[in-house]
């Protein structure tokens, strides 16, 4: 699995000055990781009855094996029929705030072009869906109910305050979501319920800022994001694992061996 050693060469423009450049994810691997955790986002379709204006609405989706959104959709819904008129479209997905916080969570716009799933792949792609949506096996094989594909044309990325870019279709469709993705939610909730004063440690020893107060927001295979109370304000500093994880367990102990060595070169 890739990851960024240097901004993406499409990455939007921050402020402030830049920082060390520390291995991450990249946000093609971030936006995969997001999809594989999510399940339903919003569809905004062309509309056919208001031409040029967009037309919302909430869609429960799969992900194929390529990254592509897979929809099973009526024919009585509005989306399908402005569908049917014109395939482009964009799907919006969002994590939950974890701290109540939307504009620090995670989400990604997939812009492309949407079609109905030639009768040949039907089989495999009821598959993919049902895995995802099991309740959907009650109206799966109705008539008027259609699965759709949306194949990506570009999307853009945004990982939370100053964390955003564009992705290509090509890099996204290659991508695979992070190692942790399943297991980063109950890491995050432990550490921040049970280890602050570890995290304050960390934050001191491996990113050389002095906090008071620290939460994790984010945690992959590579490492992890503070949210940390300082005497100049709130800073969110990345501190990268000592070497690359991929297990919750592998998680645990490289963070116990980070916060020993911190401890340890504090008493030198």
């Amino acid at each position: 699995m890739s990851t960024t050693s240097k901004p993406a060469p499409r990455q939007h423009a921050s402020t402030g000055p830049a920082g060390p450049v520390v291995p991450e994810p990249s946000h093609a691997e971030r936006s995969r990781t997001l999809l594989s955790l999510v399940s339903v986002g919003m569809l905004s379709t062309m509309s056919k009855k208001l031409a040029g204006f967009p037309f919302g609405s909430l869609m429960p989706f799969a992900m194929d094996a390529a990254g592509r959104p897979i929809f099973l959709i009526s024919n009585m819904a509005m989306h399908t029929q402005n569908l049917r008129e014109d395939g482009r479209c964009s799907l919006f997905v969002m994590q939950a705030a974890a701290d109540g916080d939307p504009l620090g969570a995670a989400r990604a716009t997939l812009v492309g072009n949407a079609k109905v799933v030639a009768e040949e792949e039907k089989a495999a792609v009821k598959e993919i869906y049902l895995a995802r949506h099991a309740n959907a096996s009650y109206w799966v094989d109705f008539a008027d109910f259609h699965f759709f594909r949306l194949e990506p044309v570009d999307m853009y990325y945004v990982g939370g305050f100053g964390v955003m870019g564009w992705v290509e279709a090509e890099d996204f469709a290659g991508a695979k979501a992070d190692s942790l993705a399943e297991a980063a939610a109950g890491i995050m909730a432990h550490m921040n319920a049970d280890h602050v004063e570890s995290m304050v440690t960390l934050a001191k020893a491996y990113a050389g800022i002095e906090g008071s107060e620290a939460a994790m927001t984010s945690v992959d295979r590579l490492g992890f994001t503070l949210r940390l109370k300082t005497a100049d304000g709130m800073k969110g500093p990345r501190i990268n694992f000592l070497r690359e994880v991929s297990t919750p367990q592998e998680t645990r102990m490289m963070l116990v061996e980070m916060v020993r060595a911190a401890k340890a070169k504090e008493t030198v």
